[in-house]
């Protein structure tokens, strides 16, 4: 099949990119978790765009649009606003501060093995919701390429991703994993373009003509242009559509694999161009993604989306082989083998990218207080963290077959509310509070991490529900979807309550430093 030599081809130069940069200098910390900083604003920004753009954007949210209209919009608004967050308060300060994790931002004004222990749990859990996603979209895609949805089909391809994730960081490092990301940047973007333009051009270029078809053709009439199809009125339904946009809005500043990549470029306004390159780039992508979505919807009807994929996973590519010219045909053949080729493409960058981020937080911050503690380290940073990746790796792969009925966009909000709840108020407290104390930091972590968790297990995701992970049992007692509304306050809530409920006072020495290092630069590495 067309579709599996194209993903055969990209496999085998990714793998020579890794192999390339496995015969560069890979034995220090710097050069594996950060590349040796010597990336430029651009390779950098497309490299963001590209760890960013993952299988939740490409499958789910066009998906999300195709089967409910207006409220799949919400995934890719929340996805693209983030990023003001994270160019206007964290992405210049978090470069001037830190080395490789976040953990390395808290510690330079806080007590460093109790907060590393945190924060590095916190960005593991974070990293282990965000691949289970990717692994849920690997296999429904490649059991699309494959014609068959059975679950062995799924299963191996799980299992293949990975593995290869696992190469992919073991052997490339940042390095490595950067032009991976780039490359995948690019297909996407390209990809992306060519079928948005050939949606448009079946409805004259004209974006309301496309809106009036989708809504005839989806069963719901001016419905499906308006509020209420996914979340519906109850108060339930409202609730949990601003814990989503909460987690969307406010989750990317605290994801460990996006940090990470302001470590890469030499200095603080090398990071902030980046991230201008990344918003623009990843600006365009989302509102590609909403003209597909409707152009499924509009094309292939909800129907044809939903009988092929519940979850709606499958839209683009169904969508791409209508465009082609239909199924058996030369044209409607090609084109679907380039975007599923294109897609599988982007589910192995993404996860490239958070494992890396997870394995560092494992090697730099969990294993490197315990030594230190110790007082003796038996392996190397390097080689633990290269461990590190085969056991996330192992463990990915045994939750994405757990969850793989449910739509990757909706398993990436969660992740976007832990890392909101967990990571983002303990970094905004070091960053902007003189005040903020080391019991503050661990309090606001695990008070966010902790109940999010909980909140997630306790809710229709995971039993009480037809679509849940555990269907037959039923112990749903958080009724929403999506916990951000309440653990993002609580996580910020419990960092305010920690700090002014204990007996010890900052260093303001400390926090000075810091301060200007945040601001000037001075002294960042």
């Amino acid at each position: 099949m067309p579709a599996l030599v194209l993903v055969t081809v990209f496999i085998a130069v990714t793998l020579a990119v890794t192999t390339w940069a496995a015969h560069r200098r890979q034995g220090t910390p710097e050069e594996f978790y950060a590349g040796g900083r010597l990336f430029s604003p651009v390779e950098n920004g497309f490299a963001i765009a590209g760890d960013y753009m993952s299988a939740a954007s490409f499958l789910g949210i066009s998906g999300l649009i195709a089967l409910y209209g207006y409220d799949g919009l919400v995934y890719a608004v929340g996805f693209l606003v983030a990023w003001l967050v994270v160019l206007f308060l964290v992405a210049e300060l978090v470069r001037n501060c830190g080395r490789f994790t976040l953990a390395d931002v808290l510690v330079s004004r806080l007590r460093e093995r109790p907060v590393r222990v945190a924060s590095g749990t916190a960005s593991v859990l974070v990293s282990l919701l965000y691949l289970v996603a990717q692994m849920v979209g690997a296999g429904t895609l490649v059991a699309l390429l494959l014609g068959d949805t059975g679950p062995d089909v799924r299963t191996w391809t799980v299992v293949g991703v990975g593995a290869l994730m696992i190469v992919y960081v073991a052997f490339g490092g940042m390095r490595g994993t950067t032009w991976i990301q780039i490359i995948k940047a690019v297909l996407l973007m390209g990809g992306a373009l060519t079928l948005t333009a050939l949606v448009l051009l079946r409805f004259g270029g004209d974006p309301a003509s496309l809106l009036t078809g989708a809504a005839e053709r989806s069963g719901y009439g001016d419905a499906f242009l308006g509020p209420g199809l996914l979340f519906g009125d109850t108060w339930v339904s409202r609730a949990d559509l601003v814990s989503l946009g909460l987690a969307l809005v406010l989750g990317t500043a605290g994801l460990p694999h996006i940090l990470a990549r302001f470590y890469t470029v030499p200095t603080a306004r090398a990071a902030r161009r980046s991230v201008m390159w990344a918003v623009g780039l990843i600006g365009g992508f989302y509102l590609m993604t909403i003209v597909l979505g409707f152009g499924a919807a509009a094309l292939l009807g909800p129907d044809t989306v939903r009988a092929d994929n519940a979850a709606g996973n499958t839209a683009v590519p169904l969508l791409a082989r209508f465009l082609g010219g239909g199924a058996g045909t030369t044209g409607g053949t090609v084109l679907f083998a380039v975007v599923a080729a294109i897609a599988f493409a982007t589910i192995l960058a993404v996860v490239a990218g958070i494992t890396l981020a997870s394995s560092a937080a494992i090697a730099h911050d969990l294993y490197g207080s315990l030594a230190r503690r110790r007082g003796r380290r038996r392996l190397g940073e390097v080689t633990v963290a290269r461990l590190a990746a085969i056991g996330v790796g192992a463990l990915a792969i045994g939750l994405g077959l757990l969850a793989r009925n449910l739509n990757v966009a909706f398993l990436v909000g969660l992740a976007f509310a832990v890392a909101a709840s967990a990571n983002l108020p303990v970094l905004l407290y070091t960053l902007f509070w003189r005040r903020f104390t080391t019991r503050g930091a661990l309090w606001a972590v695990y008070g966010g991490l902790l109940p999010s968790l909980a909140l997630v297990v306790l809710s229709p995701v995971v039993s009480g529900s037809p679509d849940a992970l555990l269907p037959g049992l039923d112990f749903a007692w958080f009724p929403l979807q999506n916990p951000g509304i309440v653990s993002i306050p609580l996580g910020f809530l419990a960092g305010w309550l920690g700090t002014v409920s204990g007996r010890g006072r900052p260093d303001p020495y400390r926090h000075a430093e810091t301060e200007v290092r945040a601001l000037t630069g001075a002294g960042a590495v």
